[in-house]
């Protein structure tokens, strides 16, 4: 069992028959010293975030969440198709809203995380960081200070974000999945 002092980033739970992932974690003194938990969580059913306030008394089941490697293979209105790497033949689909912002750097092929919940894929977690890419780059033009040293690129995956300004169409860059940030251009391989 887990306590509401145990609810920290990254830690899986049971609340109301449904696994959920804890984003942010802050804990609050109240009045008449009363300590509760501000809690920023994740349904990994549905892909829904809010938050929601625990006290020092409840305690909560500890999610039985396997892993299993995926293969993301194609997109098709709005549902994303994916197999496990084992084994193939076993598909299935996955709504946009219950990847979140993540579907924008989804490419074929890509092999991700399944997260695995009563003998049924729940939903997928990207790799932290993912090699991708640019297809389209304006010139940079130096005296434009506007943005600091960026310009906006367009991903194979047809996400746009900024990078600086040597970074040209063909390249490979890496690109976190968390922040949609630039990290960094890569050698091709």
């Amino acid at each position: 069992m887990l306590t509401y002092f145990d609810l920290r980033k990254g830690v899986r739970f049971i609340l109301d028959g449904q696994p959920y992932e804890v984003l942010d974690f802050k804990q609050i003194g109240k009045a008449q010293d009363v300590v509760v938990a501000r809690v920023k969580i994740k349904n990994l059913v549905n892909g829904k975030i809010f938050e929601r306030s625990f006290h020092q008394d409840e305690t909560f089941e500890e999610a039985e969440i396997e892993k299993v490697a995926v293969k993301f293979i194609f997109q098709k209105r709005g549902k994303y198709n994916f197999c496990e790497v084992e084994n193939p033949s076993k598909r299935f689909e996955l709504e946009e809203e219950k990847i979140g912002e993540g579907v924008k750097f989804l490419k074929p092929g890509l092999i991700l995380d399944g997260l695995k919940f009563k003998d049924k894929i729940i939903n997928v977690t990207l790799p932290i960081k993912v090699k991708l890419k640019v297809v389209e780059a304006p010139p940079g033009i130096r005296g434009d200070r506007s943005q600091p040293g960026t310009k906006q690129v367009t991903l194979e995956t047809g996400a746009k974000i900024n990078v600086p300004l040597f970074v040209e169409a063909g390249d490979i860059i890496e690109v976190n999945t968390e922040t949609g940030e630039y990290v960094r251009r890569v050698e091709e391989e």
